[in-house]
């Protein structure tokens, strides 16, 4: 059984093809202007529906002929009353079409929930989503600790800690700015901090699994007035993996059995991935923790074979 699925977040286009066991993703990001912190919603709508056509050639030219069962999309950032962003209307729209086309169904989930399933479908614990567990997603929009249980062929995934303010990708394109570098600056961050030797950071005060992250933002920029960009670039990492790492070891104490996963394209930091070993958390390959699709089409999957096994 076949699924394509779609997903237009505010930073990347990307369109999924999954038959149970292989999964194919193409995204790509949307492109911001030097200097900018990210795009009006109303430019990222129109540059996804720009993108949508030529990541769909490239993922049909990689799958070829198939019969296509259902199609996935993501419609809201969360699973929640009030969740919405405009830039999810591009996939909505192009999968309603699809799906009236094929005559297939379309089932809708959130931005949040494709990112636990792509992470643990590369994790290889697709087990868990069955199960209760923690996680994380990290990106540049979100930094939420989630407790998560089995709702259905998808996942409920219930805010237990997180910031209280700015996330932590955000707090990372603001120092990437602050050090000329393109955005979304994670990448760039992430190697230059390889080439930090001071081990100095700013002590995040964590209450119970909840942070904020807004006055890092001061403490960097004082910090880089006297240091270079690889210092600076290791200094707010060290600063805010400190607090998730507080974070994750509270949360960890009040649910002891639950395996921890991180999502999301912060995740994808070697940094983070190295501090936080000690927790023995499950991290996924970079492709599958940035925004991508083929968490949206394994959940399709899931429910159009919960359907046809009714």
């Amino acid at each position: 059984m076949n699924v394509l699925a779609f997903d237009t977040s505010n930073y990347t286009t990307s369109v999924a093809f999954y038959d149970g066991e292989t999964g194919v993703n193409h995204s790509q990001l949307l492109d911001v202007e030097q200097g900018s912190l990210g795009l009006r919603q109303s430019d990222a709508l129109f540059a996804h529906v720009k993108r949508l056509p030529d990541l769909s050639d490239r993922l049909f030219a990689d799958i070829g002929a198939k019969q296509i069962a259902a199609i996935g999309v993501s419609t809201r950032p969360r699973a929640e009353e009030g969740s919405y962003m405009p830039c999810f209307l591009a996939g909505a729209s192009q999968a309603q079409v699809l799906g009236a086309a094929l005559h297939v169904p379309v089932y809708a989930f959130s931005h949040q929930q494709g990112h636990i399933a792509a992470a643990l479908w590369s994790a290889r614990r697709m087990d868990l989503l069955d199960k209760p567990h923690l996680a994380w997603h990290l990106s540049g929009g979100t930094t939420e600790l989630l407790y998560v249980t089995p709702q259905e062929s998808s996942v409920h995934a219930q805010r237990i800690g997180g910031t209280t303010d700015i996330s932590a990708g955000q707090l990372i394109d603001r120092a990437g700015k602050l050090l000329g570098l393109q955005f979304p600056s994670g990448k760039q961050i992430d190697a230059l901090s390889a080439q930090a030797k001071d081990t100095a950071a700013f002590r995040v005060k964590v209450h119970s699994m909840e942070f904020s992250l807004s006055g890092v933002e001061n403490k960097v920029r004082e910090y880089h007035a006297g240091a270079c960009a690889a210092e600076t670039a290791g200094y707010v990492l060290r600063c805010l993996i400190g607090a998730i790492v507080t974070a994750s070891e509270n949360a960890l104490r009040k649910y002891p059995h639950c395996p921890l996963v991180f999502a999301g394209g912060v995740a994808s930091n070697r940094m983070l991935q190295s501090k936080c070993a000690p927790l023995r958390p499950l991290f996924c390959e970079p492709r599958f923790a940035t925004d991508n699709a083929l968490g949206t089409a394994i959940l399709a999957w899931r429910a159009q074979h919960a359907a046809a096994n009714f």
